[in-house]
């Protein structure tokens, strides 16, 4: 798709875990509709590289540092509204799963991490960004869920408990920072990244074949929906969370 002016022309984004896979995916589509996008990731070089991607520095800007760490949340904010003079959008994408398998043999040190990632700093992107600029000016806030976190999901259990918080996380917020804010949310199925190589790499068709539309999906299925939902199109659409799953959970799988 090549960049056009679209819905958010004039606008900025923020898009955590965005140096490949889903997040830069939603980056990109953001720009392609005419965004200024800051995006952020652990490592400095896929930064640049997600960066050239995007276009160059007169689209993007990487800031390099954990989701979790509150400076670099403070300095991700500063440096974005300070190169594109808006936070209209923000983005949680950031998450990990460092554990598999039953809950009864999780590592609670690796638990209390994942929680920390996927749903603490989510509310601290929130409250950073509501600070600097979204109590003001208003904006829209998209948290990347997933479907592990609306039914059970054997071996990614508690990666799925934190994604249920996340999702229940997104109605609070929904109703606490309307009506200047919108916070929805989007769960996925696999899709075809990095992140979900253990789930469907060496037997992908197996996996496909309980998905109603035959394939998995690509980080191109999340940024089209992510944009939506950021975007005046969905302008009253708050606290919802949209399934994106190839229909897999029609048939009961996650």
């Amino acid at each position: 798709m090549g960049r056009t002016l679209g819905r958010f022309e004039g606008k900025t984004a923020i898009v955590t875990g965005a140096s490949r896979g889903i997040g830069l995916a939603i980056a990109q589509r953001l720009v392609d509709e005419g965004a200024r996008v800051c995006v952020t990731a652990r490592k400095p070089e896929a930064l640049d590289e997600a960066v050239a991607e995007l276009g160059g520095p007169e689209h993007a800007l990487a800031v390099a540092g954990r989701a979790d760490d509150p400076d670099h949340r403070a300095e991700a904010i500063e440096r974005t509204i300070a190169a594109f003079g808006s936070l209209d959008v923000l983005v949680n994408n950031a998450g990990i799963n460092p554990v598999y398998g039953p809950l009864l043999e999780l590592d609670l040190g690796a638990a209390r991490k994942t929680v920390e990632v996927n749903c603490l700093s989510a509310i601290s992107w929130v409250q950073v960004a509501h600070r600097a600029w979204q109590g003001e000016h208003g904006g829209a806030v998209v948290n990347v869920a997933s479907v592990a976190g609306l039914k059970p999901a054997p071996g990614i259990a508690f990666y799925g408990a934190t994604k249920a918080m996340l999702v229940h996380l997104t109605q609070e917020l929904a109703v606490e920072l309307g009506p200047k804010v919108r916070v929805n949310a989007i769960a996925p199925a696999v899709v075809k990244t990095k992140f979900a190589t253990a789930l469907y790499e060496g037997h992908e068709d197996e996996v496909a074949r309980h998905y109603p539309l035959r394939r998995l999906g690509v980080p191109e299925d999340i940024g089209s929906v992510a944009a939506f939902l950021a975007s005046d199109d969905a302008a009253w659409l708050t606290g919802q969370v949209v399934v994106v799953d190839g229909g897999v959970t029609l048939t009961g799988g996650v």
